[in-house]
């Protein structure tokens, strides 16, 4: 029986449940589970967290789905690396089914952040890192296809992004940017222009991060996302009329 005002939706075995995943992150933050940890049995866990046996099975399945937990067949279920890239792999699925409108608030987002990991990328790269990234950026010089420019595009961006020092950050920014890599494929296939001048347009953020200037590389990202995003939205408004 539900309480007075409270939604049907929110049944007592689903609030137990949410309970349960509950205790199990704050025994995650508190240190009582580490990375790579196994949990103890479903019976001494479920009596210690004091929750029932079908609630705990189901807070388990619901951190397995997110990456928290992984279950190993005949092995018991452990505690996973907790690796950002890890966990924010549910973030970059979603990202999948989000209407074309909400295309443009993650395009926002990539805005806002990426500029930042370029420029901690300029002040953290080596030698070493400014010649791969240079061979990267030679790639778009011999991609005789869209399918070729794209991924040049692709491993241009994600080596900076990583390059940054903050996997965090970057991890952020790819599980956002998976919604508008095929605007950008889009806009390469149908767009000859904006085709051929995908070297020319990356040169200025690798020019400024082999000076290591991290407000240069930081505005000449921002300019370079920001004037994907202003396609995007005109496009968007041309075919809305």
């Amino acid at each position: 029986m539900n309480l007075p005002g409270e939604p049907e939706s929110r049944r007592p075995s689903e609030r137990l449940t949410d309970v349960a995943i509950a205790r199990i992150k704050e025994m995650i933050a508190t240190g009582k589970l580490v990375p790579g940890q196994r949990l103890p049995r479903e019976r001494d866990l479920a009596e210690q967290l004091g929750l029932s046996r079908s609630s705990l099975r189901e807070a388990v399945r619901a951190l397995t789905l997110v990456k928290v937990l992984e279950t190993r067949q005949g092995d018991g279920t452990y505690v996973t690396s907790l690796d950002s890239g890890l966990l924010l792999e549910s973030v970059a699925f979603v990202t999948h089914m989000l209407s074309d409108a909400q295309t443009l608030d993650m395009w926002e987002v990539r805005r806002l952040l990426e500029p930042a990991a370029t420029a901690l990328a300029a002040a953290r790269m080596t030698p070493a890192d400014h010649a791969q990234l240079k061979e990267l950026l030679d790639r778009f010089t011999t991609a005789a296809t869209v399918d070729e420019t794209m991924e040049a595009d692709e491993a241009f961006h994600r080596f900076i992004n990583r390059s940054s020092g903050n996997a965090v950050l970057a991890s952020v920014i790819e599980a956002v940017s998976v919604r508008t890599l095929r605007v950008r494929a889009w806009r390469k296939a149908n767009d000859e222009r904006h085709h051929r001048a995908a070297f020319e347009d990356h040169v200025p953020i690798y020019e400024a991060i082999v000076t290591r200037d991290p407000e240069l590389a930081r505005a000449a990202c921002a300019t370079h996302v920001a004037e994907g995003e202003l396609w995007l939205r005109r496009s968007s408004r041309e075919r809305s009329h």
